[in-house]
Order: C-alpha cells, then structure tokens, then sequence
C-alpha cells in the first residue's frame, strides 16, 4: 500500500468530539502515530455516562442496559447480572475465524470506533474510552479474524475482539507483533483492563467502523494509483506510436465529466515534448485513430476517479457520524435505531471494486498490444530480444490477463447477498466487510497489472530508440533502471522485476518520477 511521506504524517493524533479527517485514521493505521482524547471529548463522554446510570436504576426496561440484545431484547436483566451481561456478550460475539487482518485494518477499526466513542453520544465510562487510546499509543494490536462480520449491527465480531482485549481477555501482537495474552501485554504497557458496565458492551462493537477503516484506506492508495494508471496509459500510448490529439482539453470539455477532464489533462503533461510522438506527426502517418484501450483511456480512468469522488464523501459523511444502538440524543434520550445498517458504506466498496477492475482490465488491454506485431507498429513479437529462443513479455501479459480475470470476479458486489441471522431479527444484513475484504484484494491487484504495463511500455519507448520519450515518461523509465530493473535484452528471470515495479507503484515513486517532469499531477 503506499505511504506518506514521514515529513507529511503526525506523530500524535488527538480525538475530539467531531470528526476525524482521513489523513489521521491514515497517520494511526499504517504510520503508528500515537492517539490523545481531547478535554472536550472526556467531558462529553462522562457527562453522557451519568444519563445511562440513571436509566439503569429505572424501573423501565431499557434495551442493552437493563435487558439483553438483539433476538433476546426483551428479556430483563437483574441489576446484579448487568456487569456479567456485559461479558457474555463480548466474549461470545468474539466468534471471529481464518487468518488475522492486517494490524493497519485493526487499528483503524480501534481509532473509528474510539472517534464514536468520543462524540458522547454511547454512554461509556471515560476509562473505558481511554484503554483504545492506550492501546493504540503502545503499539498493541487485538487479533481480529477474516471471517465472522456480516456488516450489520456493524461489525460485530471484529469490534468484538477488539473489545475483548481491553478487557484484558483474547489475544493481541505488541509493538514489534509478538503474539500474547491481552492479560499480559496490557500489564506490560501499564494499561488496567477495564471491567464493562451497563450499555458499553453494545457501545464498543455496534459501529461500521472496520468497513469505514478500509474504505478510507483504499481511497488512499487509489489517489497514487489512479494517476499512475494515466502514467501508465501515457507510456503505452506513446510507445504504440499512438495520438495524444485525443486529449485535447476542449475535447474533454464536451463531456464535462471532472475525472475524465482531470485523466486527460494528466495524459497531456506526461506526453508534453515526446520526440517519439513528434516523429510521426506528419502527413505520412495515415492511422486515423487508436484502438479504444489508448483512445478512451479517460474515460474509463475518469469515471473511476468519479466513483472514489462520490465514495469520499459517503466517507467523510460515516467519518461524521456517531454510530450505536441503542444512541443517546443530544436531548438525552436513549433511542433504538439501526445506523449501524452498513449499506451506505457497503455499495460504494462494491462500486470501487467494479471500477478497479475496469482500469485494469483496459491496462491489461493495452499491454497486449505491445506484445502483436499485427498491432504494435514495427516493435519484434512480444518484445522479445531474439524471438522464438526469446519469450520476452509473453507471460508477464498472461500474470495480467490472470489477475485481471480474478478482479472481474472480486467484483461481483457483496452488498446484493444479505443473509438473515440472529433468528431473523437481524434478517437483512450489508455485507459491508466482505466488501472492504475482497476490494483490498482488487486495489492490491491493480497495483500488480499496472506495474507490468509500466514494465512492458518501459521496454517498448527503450526499443523506440533513437527516438526520445516524453520527459516525464523518461524519468520513469530511468527510475526503474536506477532500480536494477533491466532494459530489452535475452530472456532473464522476469517475476523479481515485476515485483520490484509493484514496490514502485505501491509506494508512490513511479508518480513522483513523472511528476519530477510534469510538476504535481492530477
């Protein structure tokens, strides 16, 4: 996934009562920064626990306070129960199973559901909200399991082991990922475990915030990949001896779509000054127009630039929100309500898996085209070196053609395939986690048929020689060269340089190479 650059990324993030931004769930989830609550949001959080202990001593039933959940809501819970209620509940709903999620996934998931926390609006104790902060600081991280949340009622089991380890129970991996017992990795750090009163238990697991975690995550990394697909479309338009007359401003302005306008505008700088385009626009070039996977590489780009546009602001919308059932008002009322229904967040994680795959199932199409001698004008088969005892980029195409069958698969939307549970109080259900799951998985391979696009076109403007790239396409060639990454030549172990260019990709330095040309790209 890419980074931030250290300079960029605080050391300290501090939780108030309004909404985090996204480059601070960044800055904690996969750069460690430390977290704070604000003086604001402590006295919120306590002022809001007095109204839950007064409702816990009222003779009225109270959902998730003085009676159990979900299909059991209506039976009451004796006063002297209440603290086991509260157990059994994260103990059981901590049912997650398959591999551990990524440390960046869970701390995420912590910092949002802490940010909920802070709003005032759940109920906690002040102590109980300071632990995830605590944990955060310290480095320790619960084990959460792939499988066990359906996206409704929020995240339950993954919240669930969360909330486990701060009461001291579970397993957990410290700062340098040693696996433990919570018992003795918050001992360590100096942490009490907390004991969980009336309504916290609900409080700490019914949140979106896993699927928000990720969301916010894949919005990161598609901002670095989305403009290093037009790096990439640029370096292969120019390398098929192809137009840029395509992306002409006024073109684009037709369609006034911003993402397309913002992709064209892209593909201009990072062609501007390219002697190989130069050298067939004459009169003797009869090609009235390029294939749909060079011509119309806007517009597919753009329109996924729109998506994650519209899925930013469901974001920053979730960012803003205090998710719990039951809630309590800002008048003071506590009120069942199901915020905690995924669905908003969940469609836009399937949109962006449609999308992801579209951009690189046209990346894919254009690396093919280097590879046929019927459709790459005058460059040898498969950009091999001597062909027949040569292979050249024949199966890297094939890796391509392999992830990019896998990403049509991936997304196949999860938010269709609600499955009823909890005896059918719970009977339609997000699926927003496994949204997020299976979009990491698609960003992931996006990355990969991008960096062998990259790879291919680098070795196609090389074999253009002695006409020159674009400046900007230059230094991105010259990158990978600088990275032990080989030009043309005989067939050699081809899966490290591929890797080494997915590395390029991720961590945003193919972008800064054709920005060190073009200035910053859109």
């Amino acid at each position: 996934m890419s980074r931030l650059p250290a300079t960029q990324t605080p050391t300290e993030v501090t939780v108030d009562v309004g909404p985090l931004t996204p480059a601070e769930v960044i800055a904690v989830a996969r750069h460690g920064a430390g977290v704070r609550l604000s003086e604001a949001a402590a006295e919120g959080i306590t002022a809001t626990r007095r109204i839950i202990e007064d409702l816990a001593s009222d003779t009225q039933p109270h959902y998730g306070i003085s009676t159990g959940f979900g299909a059991l809501a209506t039976t009451s819970i004796p006063s002297e129960k209440r603290a086991q209620l509260q157990r059994s509940l994260i103990r059981s709903h901590a049912a997650g199973s398959g591999p551990e999620v990524e440390r960046e996934v869970v701390r995420a998931l912590m910092l949002l559901r802490l940010s909920t926390l802070a709003t005032g609006r759940t109920g906690v104790h002040l102590e109980t909200a300071q632990v995830y902060a605590d944990l955060l600081t310290a480095g320790i991280t619960p084990v959460v399991r792939e499988h066990g949340s359906l996206g409704c009622s929020g995240d339950l089991a993954p919240l669930a082991h969360c909330a486990l380890a701060v009461m001291g129970e579970g397993e957990v991996r410290d700062a340098e990922g040693t696996l433990l017992s919570a018992a003795d990795a918050l001992a360590a750090a100096g942490i009490t475990p907390v004991e969980l009163a009336e309504k916290e238990g609900l409080a700490l697991i019914n949140g979106t915030d896993g699927m928000l975690g990720m969301l916010l995550m894949v919005l990161h990394d598609l901002d670095t990949l989305l403009t290093t697909a037009d790096i990439a479309a640029a370096m292969s338009v120019e390398g098929q001896l192809g137009t840029d007359d395509v992306f002409a401003a006024d073109l684009h302005e037709l369609r006034p779509h911003p993402g397309q306008g913002a992709s064209a505008a892209n593909l201009r700088r990072i062609m501007a000054d390219s002697g190989i385009r130069e050298s067939h626009r004459t009169e003797a070039c009869t090609r009235v127009q390029d294939a749909y996977s060079l011509r119309c590489s806007p517009q597919v780009h753009g329109s996924a630039r729109d998506t994650c546009d519209h899925a930013a602001l469901v974001a920053g919308r979730e960012l803003a929100a205090a998710i719990d059932n039951p809630v309590v008002t800002l008048d003071g009322r506590v009120e069942s309500n199901g915020n905690f229904h995924g669905a908003p967040v969940a469609h836009v994680l399937d949109f962006l898996a449609i999308v992801v795959a579209d951009v690189a199932s046209i990346a894919e199409r254009r690396t093919d085209r280097f590879l046929d001698i019927a459709r790459n004008h005058g460059l040898p088969p498969f950009l091999a070196d001597d062909p027949g005892t040569d292979s050249g980029h024949m199966i890297a195409q094939y890796t391509q053609a392999a992830i990019v069958a896998e990403l049509k698969r991936l997304a196949t939307p999860a938010s269709v395939d609600s499955i009823p549970s909890s005896a059918m109080q719970e009977d339609h259900v997000s699926m927003g986690w496994g949204a997020a799951r299976k979009l990491r998985r698609s960003v992931d391979g996006l990355a990969r048929v991008l960096a062998v696009e990259i790879l291919t076109a680098a070795r196609a403007l090389d074999l253009r020689a002695p006409l020159t790239p674009a400046p900007a396409t230059a230094a991105v060639v010259k990158l990978l060269r600088d990275n032990g990454i080989q030009g043309p030549g005989p067939d050699r172990y081809l899966s490290p340089e591929i890797e080494a260019t997915v590395e390029l990709v991720l961590d945003g330095q193919v972008r800064a190479a054709a920005e060190s040309s073009t200035g910053p790209l859109l």
